[in-house]
């Protein structure tokens, strides 16, 4: 029987260079949001990430901070960028092909990807972040969490006054709560009326139940309905993108042999 060995726990070197990259600002090193099992992660690609680690940029950090490998040649540079592979703080990873037809309220352009069981380390690959810092704004929803439920224990010792503005506050919550409800059944109503008067029906807040942002969620305010069942007239080719070999003087290219559980072994292609 083989038994699959648990990642080593990240070193500070490793996370060093994952919190390096993270802080970088968009312009410099892009990172996209995509899906990975449901969850949202951010993917970037290999040649970005060499690019910054042979920055004059990071030159300077690493000076400041001793965690953070010494990169003075792209040899170096690809062994600091191992480090996240090596400890699972961000794999290589491949666009999962959607099945079907699209849902026209998706995001557009937001990749469901995979994880790559082989890890190569070439300018146009891509990787997918699995590491996130804790933040300063956790801290304080943390801290802030725990002072609310003290609070909220001692609400028998509040003053009237306060115990009275809780009161209407709780009020409130509750018709916006009720408010959400009655527009979810009427939005519903509206679509089976139009759906018969108007095919194919009309959604308002087609987004309202979408994994999107709050104020997303109410944009655009109406939109017909799409059926899933019904092709588009305009079908879909398929773009086979040719392998192109870059050659990059930052980031050689390595290709990296994994078991069944994505590892590391360092190698030459």
């Amino acid at each position: 029987m083989s038994v699959v060995s648990a990642p080593p726990p990240p070193s500070p070197q490793a996370l060093a260079v994952a919190d390096y990259l993270k802080s970088l600002p968009q312009n410099e090193f892009k990172l996209r949001t995509v899906i990975l099992h449901g969850q949202r992660k951010e993917m970037f690609k290999v040649k970005r990430a060499m690019r910054s680690l042979m920055s004059e940029r990071y030159a300077k950090a690493s000076a400041k901070n001793p965690n953070l490998p010494k990169i003075t040649t792209p040899e170096t540079a690809v062994a600091a960028f191992l480090l996240l592979p090596q400890h699972h703080l961000a794999l290589r990873c491949s666009q999962v092909p959607e099945e079907g037809p699209k849902n026209p309220k998706r995001v557009k352009g937001q990749w469901n990807v995979r994880i790559e069981q082989q890890q190569r380390i070439e300018p146009q690959e891509y990787y997918v972040f699995l590491y996130e810092p804790r933040t300063w704004t956790q801290t304080l929803t943390a801290a802030a969490l725990v002072i609310g439920l003290f609070g909220i224990v001692l609400f028998p010792l509040w003053p009237p006054m306060l115990r009275l503005g809780v009161w209407y506050l709780s009020m409130g919550m509750l018709g916006l709560i009720g408010l959400f409800m009655v527009m979810s059944v009427f939005r519903l109503i509206l679509f089976l009326v139009t759906c018969v008067i108007v095919s194919p029906g009309l959604w308002l807040y087609p987004n309202l139940f979408e994994d999107v942002g709050f104020f997303d969620s109410f944009r655009p305010l109406w939109a017909w309905h799409k059926p899933k069942g019904v092709k588009s007239k305009k079908k879909g080719k398929a773009v086979e993108t040719p392998n192109v070999s870059v050659s990059e003087k930052t980031a050689p290219a390595v290709s990296v042999s994994t078991p069944p559980k994505p590892t590391v072994e360092e190698g030459d292609d």
